[in-house]
């Protein structure tokens, strides 16, 4: 039996990813999902047959609950689509999860440009002079 590719459980994830991403952003119809939505990225098993895809979801809370049941939903017809997009001889089970590195980053922003707007302690309000 020749060696596993070792690269190949990213090589699938990378295809995986651009697949959904792909029926997202044109094939999903549903009402539920309101917002930016968008594939950061893919976690395929090491046999290859479940795959973790996390989203970034920007919108209120109720939004992103919505749109994380919505994406429940739709994860056997997504299942069916990825396995006969990539041949695969079997196709992975879908599980949505939540990314909440993109918000975590806009919020680190946010605070490290307050600290650039506050202004200077006043040097005459300093007690150390004497």
């Amino acid at each position: 039996m020749p060696p596993r590719d070792p690269r190949r459980q990213d090589r699938v994830a990378e295809a995986v990813r651009e697949e959904v991403a792909a029926f997202l952003s044109h094939g999903l119809k549903d009402p539920r999902v309101t917002g930016l939505l968008t594939v950061t990225a893919v976690e395929m098993a090491r046999d290859l047959r479940h795959a973790t895809v996390f989203v970034s979801i920007l919108g209120s809370e109720e939004s992103r609950d919505a749109t994380l049941e919505a994406l429940k939903g739709v994860a056997g017809h997504l299942r069916s689509r990825v396995g006969k997009a990539l041949r695969l001889q079997f196709a992975p089970e879908i599980h949505f999860r939540l990314d909440e590195s993109v918000a975590r980053a806009a919020r680190i922003e946010t605070l490290l440009a307050s600290l650039h707007q506050a202004p200077p302690p006043d040097a005459a309000s300093d007690d150390r002079d004497g």
